[in-house]
Parts: C-alpha cells; structure tokens; sequence
C-alpha cells in the first residue's frame, strides 16, 4: 500500500466503482480502491499515475479487478460503488453531492466553506491548495448551511451506512479560524443524527473555542501543520505559516485537555520538503502531547502550483512510517480509537499497518 500511493494507479476502466475527484478540498485526484477489505485513496489523475506500474484491470462478472504490476498479478481489489445518497438534492434543489461528499467506503466529508483569507491570494495561498477548483467547476456551493449538513448527513447514514463525519473549512478570518462555523454545523448535525464528527481548522484565537466545538458536538479535532520546520512552511504556504508552530503547539496541549488523549490530530504531508529525521522529531512531540501525527504520502494536484511536484519515493515514506507506526505503539495512540476524522479513516496513508 506504501507502494501504490506513492506511485499511484492506472485505471483501464475510469469509471469502476464511485467516480474519482479532480481538484477541491483533499483528498483529490484519488480513488477509493478496497484491498483484502480494507479501503484506500489511491492517487490516479497525477502525473506519477499515469507512469504507474500499477495497472487495475477491467471489472469481472463479480465486479471484482486484478491489480497488476507489469505483467504479476498482485492482488484481487475492488471498488466502493457511488453512494445511494448522491441520487437526492436539498429542499432547496441543491443536490447532495455539492454538499457532502463520501470518502473511502463510509465516511461523509464535507468543506463547510469553500473559500479562504489565504487562497485569494497565491503570494499567501498554500501551494498544494485547490479548494476553489470545485467550486470553479459547479461541483459545489461556497457555504452549506446547517441545515443543508445535518439533511444530506442524515440520508447518508440511512442510506449508507456512513460511520463518521469530517467537517473541514477554508479559513474565514484569522480570529476564530473557522471554529465558530465549524461549531453551528455540527450542532446541526447531531440534532439530526448520531454521527461523530471530527472538525478541522486552524488553531483559533482564543481557547475557548475548543471547549465550544466539543459542547457544539465534535469529537474530535484536526489542525494541521502540513510542514513541520519553518522554512518549508514559509515556502510552501506563506500565508499560513504566519501562525507559527509554537501556536500549534500550545493549541494541541489545551485541545488535548477538552477532547482526551488520541483525540486531536494533525495532518502532515511527506514529501514537500521536510526530512525523514524532521518529521519524526515532530512527531515525537506531538505523541508526547497526546496528538496523532498523520502522515500521508504529498499528492500534486493538477492547476495548482505544485502539480509538477514529484511524490514522496516508497522508500521515503516506509523510513517515516515504520519507526512513526513503533512510537505510536509504545504510547497507546492508536487510529482505531480514535472516534471520527482522517486518522480514524486512515484510508489517505498506510500508517495503521505500521501501528502493529
């Protein structure tokens, strides 16, 4: 699995399985692909895909595929199938599909806001970010309401069986940082269904909106350094580099204190820039802290400044998420307990398959 998400697959039938994203909130530009039953994104629209030696051959009578490396076959995969929920539209005509999304085989994601202070421009713009290209494209609408989430949220645990939730946000301001959007929806949701919800944003302002989001109904949080050491974070997102990392830091502690220990995560890309030996001193002190370091493997995207950016080599990711799996081990920070979110998903990096 280290493997094919760093080299990413190519697809003889497109169109196996639920339809693949181009451009938006992450994950983008992958595949939901489920081997040996247990489900990942796969990058297939990038230029490293298209070089693939991974092959996924056309669907047989049982609606099963060979994944073949050059001429091996490699293992029989499948392809979760379009969600039922995405056949409906809101009360007020817009359909499900712009505003949640599902991801993996049973996690609804959705990006509450779908503009940001730092991609208006591209001088403070995070260079991987594409949060714009799907609402350029019609695919989605800038703001879903509460009551928009908490309908579409509904009819996906109905309908299939979605276990949690992800809300993320392009950043609104830099006061609160989208936690106060983040706190309305989910209080939306959960009056609606009993689903955990993990929220994602920038370290707020102040405190207290931890304690806000958890009453609010999130379980757990996500704030995400993407970059670990300061220069590759001024290089590749300017803009949000200006909250530095000491502020992370001191966010994660109190986070911590309000949603409990593996509760609060942080995404980490590998392959931007940061090394080996970066990461993992990071992520040292983040599992000190009691925070899961989720390190998944940069994807470039297309149309945005980065899309040339090679991936992260196999062997580069397995020296990060071999010794990363052991010291999560050894403090009891494991993704199967954590209630909802990327790191419970886990379907974007093999670092659960390391954890043992």
């Amino acid at each position: 699995m280290t493997e094919l998400q760093s080299s990413g697959l190519r697809l003889v039938d497109p169109d196996a399985g639920a339809p693949s994203r181009r451009g938006g909130a992450g994950p983008s530009d992958h595949k939901a692909v489920t081997i040996a039953g247990r489900t990942f994104m796969v990058p297939v629209h990038t230029s490293t895909a298209w070089s693939s030696p991974y092959v996924a051959q056309p669907l047989d009578a049982s609606g099963r595929s060979t994944l073949m490396r050059g001429t091996i076959p490699i293992a029989t995969i499948e392809f979760p199938k379009q969600p039922r929920f995405y056949r409906l539209q809101t009360f007020d005509g817009v359909p499900y599909s712009h505003i949640a999304t599902l991801h993996s085989a049973d996690v609804l994601a959705t990006t509450v806001l779908q503009t940001c202070i730092r991609y208006e421009s591209r001088r403070k713009a995070c260079q991987f970010c594409s949060i714009g290209q799907s609402l350029a494209a019609g695919r989605t609408i800038a703001r879903k309401t509460p009551e928009q989430l908490a309908e579409v949220a509904r009819a996906a645990v109905l309908l299939d069986g979605v276990k949690h939730m992800v809300l993320t946000t392009g950043t609104p301001n830099a006061t609160d940082r989208g936690a106060a959007i983040l706190a309305e929806s989910a209080f939306a949701i959960k009056a609606a269904v009993d689903l955990p919800i993990q929220g994602q944003c920038e370290p707020p302002d102040d405190d207290v909106w931890f304690a806000r989001m958890k009453n609010a109904g999130i379980d757990t949080l996500g704030m995400h350094l993407e970059a670990v050491t300061p220069e590759v974070r001024a290089r590749i997102m300017p803009g949000k580099a200006t909250v530095p990392v000491e502020r992370y830091l001191d966010a994660f502690k109190a986070a911590v204190e309000v949603f409990g220990w593996g509760q609060v995560s942080t995404y980490i890309l590998a392959g931007l820039g940061d090394t080996p030996e970066a990461i993992l001193k990071m992520s040292e002190q983040l599992i000190a802290l009691g925070v899961y370091p989720f390190v998944v493997p940069f994807v470039p995207i297309s149309g945005t400044p980065l899309e040339s950016h090679p991936a992260p080599a196999p062997e580069f990711m397995k020296s990060i998420l071999q010794p990363l799996g052991g010291m999560l081990n050894r403090a009891s920070l494991r993704s199967a307990d954590i209630k909802a979110g990327c790191g419970k998903c886990g379907a974007c990096s093999s670092l659960a398959m390391y954890e043992d």
